[in-house]
């Protein structure tokens, strides 16, 4: 079978610049090339030239069409994200790539945090649709990231009054008073990655001053028991570790004009062997419950390191093989029989 070849020219206009188009030293091009291997390209002036296959072609048409959509709304292109959306293109989602690069949620410090992948566009929709939102995935995917700039987005839009950050401190069991030091340095190392997202997303200096406030809180899930939090955007972290008690709990401290983000993933649980995830569980309980979503993650969502996202792919395989390997011997065994 042969495939014809195609050839297309893509015009850039005047008012932009190539070299936010091509990125500096071509790093963007260099990522296009390497998304799209079998297609030649050519730069002359303001005029790039693709040829090859004419579905790659018609990809790499389509491509530059929708990175020129993202420049001209004002937002950057990056060469990592250039491989998401030839992706996009390839599988006719009906999100395109302009529409995902340009779903800003905050801007701070020159830097636009936005979702980056399918799923992410997915959880970040479902937080604004929905009261109650569950993020389940493997590590990497933005869970956390996103559900934090959610959460500062509506404080800085006024449609909360607070934000409240938690995690259940399973490695203390949750008893931090036999823990040395302060209350401050006892949970510090459990809540440091919430801290970790807020400095990310807003100045340094503000923050000490808004959790004094009361503005911001981040805390141990223990923490939690017997309040209503009324006016806030509550975010449980790494909730795989909660027991089903202290989900049900966490999840009836649900106030007035409050949303909640329950972030965990369900392959990385630290309880005893005789504890049950609460995450697990909350899943067959709440999964057909009015105005609660549940958004679960793959490992495609993965946006740290382009190594992260194949550790995880590879963590999975010796699953994949044990599972393989005892379908066979129950297919030999039923057919010894």
């Amino acid at each position: 079978m042969t495939t014809s070849n195609a050839q297309a020219t893509i015009t850039v206009p005047n008012s932009v610049s190539m070299v936010s188009l091509l990125g500096i030293s071509d790093d963007v091009l260099r990522a296009i090339e390497l998304a799209l291997p079998a297609v030649n390209f050519t730069v002359r002036g303001n005029e790039i030239s693709a040829a090859g296959p004419d579905e790659d072609v018609a990809v790499a048409k389509q491509l530059f069409g929708e990175l020129l959509m993202v420049l001209r709304s004002g937002h950057a292109v990056t060469a990592d994200s250039v491989e998401r959306s030839v992706s996009m293109l390839r599988t006719n989602n009906k999100v395109t790539p302009s529409q995902l690069l340009t779903a800003g949620i905050l801007s701070n410090r020159g830097r636009s945090i936005r979702p980056k992948t399918l799923g992410q566009k997915e959880y970040v929709d479902a937080i604004d649709k929905h009261t109650v939102v569950f993020g389940i995935g493997p590590a990497g995917t933005g869970k956390t990231y996103l559900a934090v700039a959610k959460a500062v987005q509506a404080l800085q839009n006024k449609s909360v009054n607070r934000i409240i950050l938690t995690r259940p401190a399973v490695e203390a069991g949750e008893r931090l008073g036999f823990l040395p030091g302060t209350l401050s340095e006892k949970i510090d190392p459990y809540l440091r990655p919430l801290y970790d997202a807020l400095h990310d997303m807003m100045e340094p200096t503000t923050i000490p001053r808004l959790m004094t406030e009361g503005t911001i809180e981040v805390a141990p899930l223990a923490y939690m028991r017997g309040r209503t939090l009324n006016d806030a955007f509550i975010i449980l972290d790494e909730a795989q570790n909660t027991t089903a008690e202290q989900m049900k709990m966490f999840l009836t401290r649900l106030g007035f004009n409050s949303k909640m983000v329950v972030t965990g993933d369900v392959t990385q649980i630290d309880l005893p062997k005789n504890s049950q995830s609460g995450l697990v569980i909350v899943r067959e309980i709440l999964n057909d419950v009015e105005d609660v979503s549940f958004v679960r993650f793959g490992d495609s969502d993965v946006v740290r390191h382009r190594l992260v996202q194949r550790i995880v792919a590879a963590y999975r395989e010796p699953d994949k093989k044990k599972a393989k390997e005892l379908a066979e011997t129950m297919f030999e065994h039923l057919v010894s029989e």
